[in-house]
């Protein structure tokens, strides 16, 4: 059992050194490949549900936006296979480390409204100003949307941080119950392991929502700005 509730998401260290490159590498090791002309089902149906992803996503960009595809899935398909990596017992997650979801999400946004400034300059300024705004308040609405900008990507990497920290503290706390109430009533460890494997379940669909629902954003900010 852990010490504390925090353990999960301090940094593991191999001889004193942070295994953070390390793990973060790992996940694409599990990713099926073939060095054949002929693909197993395993990989064919990676390959159905990349293109399937890929036509959600970019189906509404234009020709500048979809030049991002590539990184969009790879970007998906990374925080993916890291939430899911963080499931594992005995593991540890990078995605609920805000630190590295805010790497992630300042040079992506970054990447888009620069896209946007150099493509449709006139268009991206006329979002800080609404049509139709009274004269007065032209400067207090401005210093708003700027802000709002602004904290796009700040919202991006805490929503991801909070999903996902969130759920490992609840399988934590029900897990800690299972093994107090195993030595008091067997009922009931039994009710509370089959809630633990319910919460389970749902932690992979919370997995595989959240890098979506992170991608997805970062390409409603590209269309915004292509």
């Amino acid at each position: 059992m852990n010490e504390n509730l925090f353990t999960p998401f301090t940094t593991p260290t191999i001889l004193g050194l942070p295994a953070v490159i390390l793990i973060i590498l790992f996940p694409t090791l599990l990713l099926p490949t073939s060095k054949h002309i002929i693909s197993n089902r395993l990989i064919t149906i990676q390959q159905n549900l990349i293109q399937l992803i890929m036509k959600q996503i970019m189906t509404t960009h234009s020709a500048k936006g979809q030049a991002w595809s590539l990184m969009l899935m790879s970007l998906i398909i990374f925080i993916t296979m890291t939430n899911l990596l963080g499931l594992l017992p005995h593991s540890f997650t990078p995605t609920a480390q805000l630190s590295m979801n805010l790497a992630m999400a300042i040079p992506l946004w970054a990447g888009t409204v620069i896209t946007g400034l150099r493509f449709k300059t006139k268009s991206s300024l006329a979002h800080l100003l609404p049509q139709g705004t009274p004269t007065p308040l032209i400067p207090m609405l401005v210093i708003v949307e700027t802000t709002s900008l602004f904290i796009q990507p700040v919202a991006l990497a805490v929503r991801l941080t909070a999903n996902i920290t969130a759920g490992h503290l609840l399988m934590h706390l029900i897990g800690a119950a299972t093994l107090t109430l195993s030595t008091i009533s067997l009922p009931a460890a039994s009710l509370t392991l089959m809630l633990l494997v319910l919460f389970m379940i749902l932690e992979v669909a919370v997995a595989l929502i959240q890098a979506y629902v992170f991608t997805l954003l970062v390409s409603l900010y590209l269309h915004d700005n292509t």
